[in-house]
């Protein structure tokens, strides 16, 4: 297969470039507009950049031209009006059908991606599939491709899938490499996870606990404000009284300020908040009641993978009146799909501190990072 990129200033002059070079049987593999020149980022041309493909045997058959019938030859002072003639006449009606359906098809794969998607080799569909089914976002999934594509054109269109594949990997971690990652930084005293109703914030607080105490070797204590849950407030004492920390209830923000003082001792001060509807604005309002936010606040928003990313990010933004840190994923043992995670993280550029993939206290948590997320995300893929 010959493949070569072209660059035009319309995409009927792109077409001619492709028939020209590679022939009538061309395949389109990708198009897309590009922007050259300008002064100071203005007055930029506009080019349509298309990447063709053509197997080499039709490539070969295309070669020899097909004589024309014989004719009289022209005298002198009729050369130039018959030439002109002669070629014209080349142009036979089938031609011009076959140009005009490949212009209408090659125009229908520029239309927007909600009316058509762009024509991609089997190769690169392959990886368009583990990223659809994973729920990845058509505009994260633009992105990547055409750095696949890219590479793809560059090694000759022979990569093997697990070439693919490992390359898919790394772009995907090269789209959130940039954003923070990590753990408790111990750079705060006070750790909140807030977090609606249900996505287990009280046993991911246990897990981080005990990541303080036995790894660490932190002196660490808990405080709830959950006190709208009849068990919670026992839950918590039972991983309090596991790994030997003490345990204060707050119900006002006095109440959390004279815990505080209480705790003043220890190195770290781990905050269970209460869980409930996230629709209702007045429990993130809350919050600052209860806690005192300003005070060496270090904050993690705890989301379910369960959950549809669109209630993920209704919650994002109710919890956003408070400074978040970092996000932490929870149930992952309970979905096969990923992708929202990922989402979410690019959109906001919010790094994850960890995932949680059991309900066993301390084991059930990984430490969070692009390498973990991309993992996830492509299971046994690499």
């Amino acid at each position: 297969m010959k493949v070569k990129k072209f660059m035009a200033a319309s995409m009927p002059d792109a077409m001619k470039q492709i028939r020209a070079e590679l022939g009538k049987d061309a395949v389109i593999l990708n198009s897309r507009v590009i922007y050259t020149g300008g002064v100071l980022g203005f007055f930029k041309k506009r080019n349509i950049e298309v990447m063709a493909a053509v197997d080499s045997s039709q490539e070969l058959e295309q070669k020899p031209a097909v004589k024309p019938a014989a004719v009289p030859a022209p005298s002198d002072h009729t050369k130039g009006n018959a030439g002109e003639a002669q070629l014209s006449s080349l142009k036979t009606s089938d031609e011009l059908i076959r140009e005009i359906s490949s212009l209408k098809q090659m125009m229908s794969s520029l239309a927007s991606s909600h009316q058509a998607s762009p024509v991609y080799p089997e190769a690169i569909r392959k990886v368009l599939l583990i990223l659809d089914e994973q729920e990845i976002e058509k505009s994260v999934q633009d992105q990547v491709l055409q750095a696949l594509l890219e590479k793809w054109y560059l090694c000759g269109a022979n990569a093997k899938d697990s070439e693919i594949e490992a390359w898919l990997h790394d772009e995907l971690i090269k789209q959130i490499e940039d954003i923070p990652f990590g753990g408790i930084s111990f750079s705060k005293k006070y750790i909140n996870v807030a977090g609606p109703t249900g996505v287990g914030k009280t046993t991911t607080l246990a897990k981080m606990a005990a990541e303080c105490v036995i790894k660490h070797k932190k002196k660490a204590a808990f405080i709830t404000a959950d006190t709208y849950r009849i068990a919670a407030i026992d839950q918590l004492k039972t991983y309090a009284s596991i790994l030997n920390v003490p345990l204060e209830v707050c119900y006002t923000i006095e109440d959390f300020r004279h815990a505080a003082d209480k705790l003043k001792e220890y190195d770290v001060v781990l905050i269970d908040t209460a869980g409930r509807n996230f629709r209702n604005k007045q429990y993130v309002d809350d919050l600052k009641n209860v806690i005192d936010f300003e005070n060496e606040m270090e904050t993690f928003l705890v989301l379910s993978l369960t959950a549809k990313q669109k209630d993920m990010e209704d919650i994002y933004n109710q919890f956003s009146i408070i400074d978040i840190d970092k996000l932490i994923f929870t149930k992952a043992d309970e979905t096969s799909t990923y992708g929202s995670m990922y989402n979410i993280i690019h959109k906001y550029k919010k790094g994850a501190a960890y995932i949680t993939i059991g309900q066993d206290v301390p084991d059930d948590i990984l430490m969070a990072g692009p390498e973990v997320i991309v993992k996830q995300l492509m299971g046994n893929k690499k």
